[in-house]
């Protein structure tokens, strides 16, 4: 089993900028393909971004150009980068891992999650 702990939430005006990491430890090989969720109150769990270990990248079209997601697989830690964020970005994002098929921005094609991290912007 993988635990993964994400971290560098808070709240930011519109247009700022945060960088949030997720850290992996344990059964890291099932790390190989991780991903940003996000789920805003009284909406479903959405995918944001994944990234597997060979580099392949998958963005939600309304994140494209605005987020940046990366993985340092030497610690096992995943990031993603958010630029021009809008009142549309507030959420509780949360880091997954153990993929097991399916859509790679489908939540239910992860068995990890995190405990998530509130993302709040306000203008």
């Amino acid at each position: 089993q993988v635990q993964l702990v994400e971290s560098g939430g808070g709240s930011v005006q519109v247009g700022g900028s945060l960088r949030l990491s997720c850290a992996a430890s344990g059964n890291t090989p099932s790390t190989f393909c991780m991903g940003w969720f996000r789920q805003a109150p009284g909406k479903e769990r959405e995918g944001v971004a994944v990234i597997d270990s060979d580099g392949f990248t998958k963005y939600a079209d309304s994140v494209k150009g605005r987020f940046t997601v990366s993985k340092d697989n030497a610690n096992n830690t995943l990031y993603l980068q958010m630029n021009s964020l809008g009142p549309e970005d507030t959420a509780m994002y949360y880091c997954a891992a153990g993929f097991r098929g399916g859509g790679r921005l489908w939540a239910s094609a992860y068995s990890t999650w995190g405990q998530g991290t509130q993302v709040t912007v306000s203008s």
